[in-house]
């Protein structure tokens, strides 16, 4: 009996699940880099609609709902008509989401391309003004059944279940316990927590813009991976794209929003919502690593996660988002 349901999903498993929706592969199956969900590569013997490779990707089972994932597919969709390179789901005989055993999976073409050089002013207008369009596009209506990014579901809620499943050493507990709800309390008074304001514009969004979900070419920038799309401020989709010191962080979010109001105007009062939006990513991270635990490619690939050390890290870090918090917004 399996421990894990990825453990069936074994090659021959992912070719037959591709030939239930018509597609053949050759035998070259490859698998990619992700830890949510998996991914394969796979070469056609015979093009489909123009493309004899694909990726397919098999979701987290009980992590979304069909009609989570089909909104995420609907979203994609909007923004390839409106000419925002994305990388949509291809409709296979009528379809974009598929099922074989267990599993929901979608079928995408393969899109090539590198990381973007983030240190190059123009490499990020760039991108800028495309993720101006994509919030363009996200703002016209709201998600319905995709969750927003607050603090009872990135910070909350995660904080709870570390604790209840006793996730940290107890050596360690009461401090990391201290300085989270300190944090917490902190963004609770921000328009992503309960007593902030609600004056920010919340769209539909990316949702986890970070370097490896842009694929650079010669015509500019593909965002891929939409599977973390959900509501929230504009701001997230730019804070991830930003690195260095404050004064590097500063250069590179002015290029940015250089970008990006020349499409569409951006608030300034969401620059005040970085490090928050830092803060609950931290605690949301630490919490998606203990929950995926009994998934084998997490501690293989995390063996460092769990120590007295590893949550010794974490205090240390949510002690500095607390005096990055206090610390005046960055300023574009």
């Amino acid at each position: 009996m399996s421990s894990h349901p990825y453990e069936v999903l074994t090659p021959d498993a992912v070719m037959d699940a591709l030939a239930c929706v018509g597609l053949h592969g050759d035998g070259r199956l490859m698998a990619l880099s992700s830890y949510e969900n998996r991914v394969y590569q796979a070469h056609l013997e015979d093009p489909v609609q123009g493309f004899d490779c694909v990726v397919a990707k098999f979701y987290r089972p009980q992590r979304w709902s069909d009609a989570q994932i089909l909104e995420e597919h609907s979203f994609a969709a909007e923004l390839v008509a409106a000419e925002i390179p994305a990388v949509p789901p291809l409709v296979l005989q009528g379809a974009t989401l598929h099922h074989f055993g267990d599993f929901s999976f979608s079928v995408s073409p393969r899109r090539g391309g590198r990381a973007p050089e983030l240190d190059d002013g123009e490499v990020l207008e760039w991108i800028g003004r495309f993720l101006a369009r994509i919030h363009m596009v996200g703002r016209t209506k709201p998600f319905a059944t995709r969750p927003a990014l607050d603090l009872r579901g990135f910070g909350m809620e995660p904080r709870e279940w570390l604790l209840s499943h006793h996730a940290i050493p107890l050596d360690v507990q009461a401090q990391w316990e201290k300085r989270c709800d300190a944090a917490l309390a902190m963004i609770a008074d921000t328009a992503l927590g309960e007593r902030g304001s609600s004056g920010i514009s919340m769209i539909r969004l990316h949702g986890d813009c970070h370097p490896g979900n842009i694929l650079w070419t010669p015509q500019g920038p593909h965002f891929v991976d939409l599977d973390d799309a959900r509501t929230g401020p504009a701001v997230q989709d730019l804070w991830m794209l930003l690195s260095g010191d404050r004064s590097q962080r500063q250069r590179q979010l002015g290029a940015l929003i250089d970008g990006y109001e020349q499409m569409r105007e951006f608030d300034r009062a969401e620059l005040a919502l970085i490090e928050p939006l830092r803060t609950l990513r931290l605690i949301h991270y630490s919490a998606w690593l203990a929950r995926r635990w009994d998934d084998p490619i997490f501690p293989i690939n995390f063996p460092w996660f769990g120590s007295s050390d590893y949550w010794q890290g974490q205090v240390q870090m949510l002690d500095e988002q607390i005096e990055a918090m206090q610390e005046p917004p960055l300023v574009a």
